[in-house]
């Protein structure tokens, strides 16, 4: 059980046991995994809860329910289980800026913050317009053999590479 606390697992063995998961999701619910639109819901449960049945009458609402299902269980899952694993490891440290960050860009919390919210809704935003994230293009869709998430999913390597390249590369 020394596996259990290793600070890094073998990307092999996490790339098997996602593709396990998978089956198993698949299996069981007959769904895809994807998490997008859990973050979609809960910001419809937000907008909800602050302004009444307006928030429930918009169109995209009727499509996608503000509520809690399986798949925003699933991300409530991967925060709890990531907690677990870096509590087990030893590894777990409330971090504000990672120290590749601080050692290109300096130490300066809130523009981390600022440069995390702009990444995070760029995030959100592809999401949506791709029909689906990382997860749902890059694990379900490709195991799907959908043409449309093996494009997906070349473009997020591609995107990542660039990025890293342009943030660290040039800067760093």
């Amino acid at each position: 059980m020394n596996w259990l606390t290793a600070t890094r697992w073998s990307p092999y063995a996490v790339g098997i046991g996602i593709g396990v998961l998978s089956w198993l999701t698949w299996l069981i619910s007959s769904k895809p995994i994807g998490c997008s639109t859990s973050y979609a819901r809960t910001a419809g449960m937000i907008e909800t809860a602050i302004r009444g049945k307006q928030a429930a009458e918009k169109p995209y609402y009727q499509k996608v329910k503000p509520q809690v299902d399986w798949q925003w269980m699933l991300v409530v899952g991967m925060v709890i289980g990531a907690a677990i694993s870096a509590l087990l490891s030893g590894d777990f440290a409330l971090i504000w800026v990672p120290s590749r960050w601080a050692a290109t860009f300096g130490t300066n919390v809130g523009i981390r913050l600022i440069v995390a919210l702009i990444g995070g809704v760029f995030l959100g935003f592809g999401s949506r317009w791709a029909g689906g994230c990382t997860s749902g293009h890059g694990i379900s869709g490709t195991m799907q053999l959908a043409v449309s998430s093996w494009i997906s999913a070349i473009c997020f390597f591609i995107g990542g590479v660039v990025v890293a390249f342009l943030i660290y590369g040039l800067i760093g």
